[in-house]
């Protein structure tokens, strides 16, 4: 689950969320967690389905990510769905909170990843997609695979010269 190129690994991604919304814009924020969340995130352990982003009094806080408790943890473990703070430049959640507040628009992190030792999330700015245009998305898909599996098998029954 590592991209070697930018030392990036992957913990967890949110795949309902890419077909739940359109998104405009991403964001790479950091992740304000205390010593137990960042062991249990470094095992691979993180969720987060129905997870989502608020600018709240000029911070932006992370509601709803499940981190579970870290097995070893004892007294330190904190409460697996709390708040978290994120961190990202102020210039960044002036504009998050602009464009949340005016456009209808909503924060929905779409990965969790260590970078250089640090935990960090990816942010999609999106809009929710209305049934119909899930269906579109989902029609345009398989038509996309339909003519892949044609062209491959042309392409094998083509003798190569």
């Amino acid at each position: 689950m590592s991209d070697g190129h930018s030392g990036k690994k992957f913990v967890a991604s949110n795949r309902q969320a890419r077909h739940d919304y359109d998104f405009e814009e991403t964001y790479e924020a950091g992740l304000v967690l205390t010593g137990t969340e960042v062991k249990s995130i470094r095992a691979g352990r993180a969720n987060l389905k129905d997870a989502f982003a608020r600018v709240e009094n000029g911070e932006v806080w992370l509601h709803n990510m499940h981190v579970p408790e870290y097995t070893q943890g004892n007294r330190y473990n904190v409460e697996p769905r709390r708040s978290r703070k994120l961190l990202l430049h102020r210039a960044e959640i002036a504009r998050l909170f602009g464009k949340t507040q005016t456009k209808g628009l909503t924060l929905i992190p779409l990965d969790v990843f260590l970078q250089n030792g640090y935990a960090k999330i990816t942010l999609g700015l999106g809009r929710g997609k209305r049934e119909y245009e899930k269906r579109d998305a989902i029609a345009d898909r398989e038509q996309k695979r339909e003519i892949d599996r044609v062209i491959a098998s042309r392409q094998r029954r083509t003798p190569r010269e």
